[in-house]
């Protein structure tokens, strides 16, 4: 069982990784809270592993605190949350965010996750209300990865340029949402505040801001 991995950043996308440690290239599936702390590509990168093993794939989900791995954990554990719904949730919601929600019984800030649903909200609410408290709130600063100041992406992390407004509304399809919904979010964004447009992380956290109905 893969618990940590560590090696050289080689690909880097809002939802996907690819680490190179001894001339093998591991895929590792990572939220977006993961995805702001990364360094830049080439550089060494450390991350907590949660290894899925399915009857037709063997995955690997990335985390950049042990904090965040162990609510990966805890939300798989409820009824109908498998791993890509578990990621959705975390891009969106903090742990400490989540914990926030689930004890103040904050169905509808769960439910506006793309593709969570109400039904879905209100059993992570139910399941996991007596199973939160553990969780370590030690997450590290947003603005840090590895002891390295996090350096925004302006790539697609295969080399091949992609403008920020591009890469926003990739992440948040890679979400759930629809294409031109997301894009339709990133606009307005960008049309709201011209400063955000030529910082992706500055616009996929105000587009998922809109979404969960804040300012």
């Amino acid at each position: 069982m893969i618990a940590t991995l560590s090696g050289a950043l080689m690909v880097r996308d809002a939802g996907r990784i690819v680490i190179e440690t001894g001339g093998v290239g591991y895929e590792v599936l990572i939220p977006l809270s993961t995805y702001y702390r990364l360094p830049q590509l080439g550089d060494r990168v450390a991350l907590e592993i949660r290894q899925v093993v399915r009857e037709d794939a063997l995955m690997l989900y990335g985390f950049s605190s042990a904090t965040e791995k162990r609510a990966f954990d805890l939300l798989m554990s409820v009824q109908h949350v498998g791993p890509k719904l578990a990621l959705a949730i975390l891009s969106v919601l903090a742990p400490e965010e989540l914990v926030a929600a689930i004890g103040k019984g904050d169905v509808e800030r769960i439910d506006a996750v793309p593709g969570v649903g109400p039904k879905v909200a209100e059993r992570v609410v139910r399941e996991l209300r007596d199973k939160v408290a553990d969780l370590k709130l030690a997450a590290p600063s947003s603005s840090t990865a590895n002891g390295h100041l996090r350096a925004v992406p302006n790539g697609n992390g295969t080399g091949q340029p992609a403008g920020p407004a591009d890469e926003a509304v990739s992440a948040l399809v890679n979400l759930g949402m629809k294409p031109m919904e997301a894009k339709r979010t990133v606009d307005a964004v960008i049309a709201a505040d011209v400063g955000a447009a030529g910082n992706p992380e500055i616009m996929i956290r105000k587009s998922l801001a809109v979404l969960l109905g804040e300012k």
